[in-house]
């Protein structure tokens, strides 16, 4: 008789396999837009825009189904959408079409967003889980290293073979998952029909938000992050490969270049995470939101001086810092959230968080593609960095006001350092893949 895994080794192989897929996929993902579909800065940035648009009309109801009716099967449904999507972009250059493989990657990515946090957290508990987040993100972070290589290979061959193989391996872990993933702790609301259970999970969020009104100021950040990264990570590599020459490298094919960007940016970023783990309390409001504050700084400081900078080497240093800010913010930001929610709404309050930073991205993102049509990329990314002043602004506020002090008290129980709610990674960052992020 056939017994399945336990939870905790299929939660760590799905975080390997997806860290190898998503590590192959995203290397190569802005190049194959920008040599071989010849996309201009602004259809660039309207890629971003359907993905995120996507994710902005589907993240909060795909979240619903996780807590109302499977996480386990919002997961499978959500890694055979997402290869699909990926299969789709392995085979075109068409804008439209490559348009249309952005739509379904954002509707799978919805159906995993929040739903393998909930899941995981549930079958072994919160503070199991804690620690497993971590020890899952390194998995991945391992596995990423050799999908870069693969990736890289690969593109030498096709610069759309990754994208092929990234999208058949969603689909065959997609198949795996049937066969071996539990779901022992979820539990239905009894005596409930899927309506009523959807609209309890509705009313559970909602009251989360009021128990917690601090979830208004994170999800305002939330949407300001948006804004802000969306310019970078559809620009960047345009700006690297237009208009800053890539110097030979032992006479290899100059896309080894990308791998050894990605490579660096993250190890730096595994680096960033473990002093993060061993040295900075992101237990309380208070000591998450002055972390928070010191890595968007970093952020807003390397992505301005990255559009100003003009030689090789100084963009590629930049590339690796501002990867890094944003490896180390992911966690902290995802256990600022998580302080204090209830397990009913855990998957849907994730969700929402995700929903406003998909606002930000889609109400900003296509002004930062016509500014880089009407001045230039470099303009386009300077501005793009400098939206992020704003969140500066509410974490002092909310660092010299007492308010952290109040925020304290809301939560039920402070997290550790772990406890938080890493993605399935997601959106296209160039040079990094982290979610539609």
């Amino acid at each position: 008789m056939f017994r399945k895994p336990s939870a905790t080794a299929v939660y760590l192989m799905m975080m390997a396999v997806t860290g190898f897929a998503f590590a192959m996929m995203g290397t190569i993902f802005s190049v194959y837009q920008i040599i071989e579909a010849r996309l201009d800065p602004l259809e660039l940035v309207l890629m971003g825009t359907v993905l995120e648009g996507t994710v902005l009309v589907f993240e909060v109801p795909t979240g619903i189904v996780a807590d109302s009716i499977s996480r386990r099967t919002s997961i499978i449904v959500g890694m055979s959408i997402m290869g699909a999507g990926f299969v789709l972009m392995s085979t075109t250059t068409s804008f439209v079409v490559l348009a249309a493989s952005q739509a379904i990657w954002g509707l799978g990515y919805t159906f995993t967003s929040g739903a393998d946090v909930a899941w995981i957290t549930d079958e072994v508990g919160e503070q199991e889980a804690a620690r497993l987040y971590l020890r899952g993100s390194q998995w991945a972070q391992f596995a990423a290293l050799f999908g870069i290589a693969g990736s890289i290979g690969l593109a030498v061959i096709a610069l759309g073979l990754p994208l092929l193989v990234a999208g058949l391996l969603h689909v065959a872990l997609a198949v795996v998952l049937i066969l071996v993933m539990p779901e022992r702790a979820f539990r239905r609301p009894e005596k409930a029909s899927v309506r009523h259970s959807v609209g309890s999970t509705v009313r559970d969020s909602l009251g989360a938000v009021k128990r917690r009104p601090v979830l208004l100021l994170i999800f305002a950040v939330a949407a300001i992050h948006g804004a802000s990264t969306e310019g970078f990570d559809r620009l960047s590599y345009a700006l690297l490969i237009r208009d800053v020459t890539l110097p030979s490298l032992a006479g290899l094919d100059p896309l080894v270049w990308f791998g050894v960007i990605g490579a660096g940016g993250l190890l730096l970023g595994m680096g960033g995470a473990e002093l993060v783990k061993r040295g900075v309390d992101i237990t309380t409001h208070r000591g998450a939101s002055r972390t928070l504050l010191l890595l968007d700084a970093g952020l807003t400081l390397s992505v301005v001086l990255f559009a100003l900078t003009v030689g090789f080497l100084p963009a590629i240093a930049l590339i690796w810092a501002e990867g890094l800010f944003r490896e180390v913010r992911d966690p902290v930001f995802a256990a600022w959230v998580n302080q204090g929610l209830d397990s009913r709404s855990r998957a849907t309050v994730n969700s929402m968080g995700s929903q406003v930073d998909a606002l930000g991205q889609v109400g900003v993102g296509p002004l930062i593609g016509l500014l880089a049509v009407a001045r230039s990329v470099q303009v386009a990314i300077v501005a793009a960095g400098l939206l992020r002043l704003p969140a500066l602004a509410l974490y002092s506020k909310t660092l010299g006001s007492g308010r952290a002090q109040a925020v304290e008290e809301e939560a039920d129980r402070p997290l550790g350092v772990d406890d938080l709610g890493i993605d399935l990674p997601g959106a296209p960052n160039p040079p990094r893949i982290s979610e539609p992020d």
